[in-house]
């Protein structure tokens, strides 16, 4: 069960009127149902999400995170070790990775990365330029996490 709007916590939204050919409005409410969308606003919201990354992306200034994901044959030789080479190469940019065995010779491996994304779409497109990685996509999104740790803070002068 849906939670009841009177649930969630009032945001303040804008209203804006969009015009749609007969056709494309039934995709659209095909897609709003499929996907269980609460209403055309949530989809069409999340379209322009979509779309307002994209074009930070293509900028390439600015400050996204997101993940790289590559699937790789493991038993190419040395294959692992560069990888593992180029996220220490890029420490700054990689935050955390997780692989998975997919089959005795297929890997599939995730990188949380966050930086520029002029820059992370290098080291991706430096990652899956590697011999013996079969496929890789750089997913952005217009976030940026948190500081893993705040700066130490300087001791209170009564200690």
């Amino acid at each position: 069960m849906k939670p009841n709007r009177l649930d969630r916590p009032a945001t303040l939204v804008s209203r804006i009127s969009v015009s749609l050919q007969p056709d494309l409005l039934s995709e659209l409410d095909g897609m709003v149902e499929s996907r269980g969308y609460d209403s055309r606003s949530q989809a069409i919201g999340e379209m322009v999400q979509y779309q307002l990354a994209e074009h930070k992306r293509s900028l390439g200034n600015e400050v996204m995170a997101g993940t790289l994901t590559l699937l790789y044959n493991r038993s190419t030789r040395g294959l692992q070790g560069r990888l593992a080479d180029l996220q220490y190469q890029y420490i700054a940019e990689v935050v955390s990775s997780l692989h998975v065995h997919l089959t005795e010779d297929r890997m599939l491996e995730v990188l949380l990365v966050q930086g520029p994304a002029a820059r992370l779409q290098a080291i991706a497109n430096e990652m899956i330029a590697q011999r013996g990685v079969i496929t890789g996509r750089l997913q952005l999104l217009a976030a940026v996490i948190p500081p893993l740790h705040a700066p130490a803070a300087a001791p209170h002068p009564s200690t």
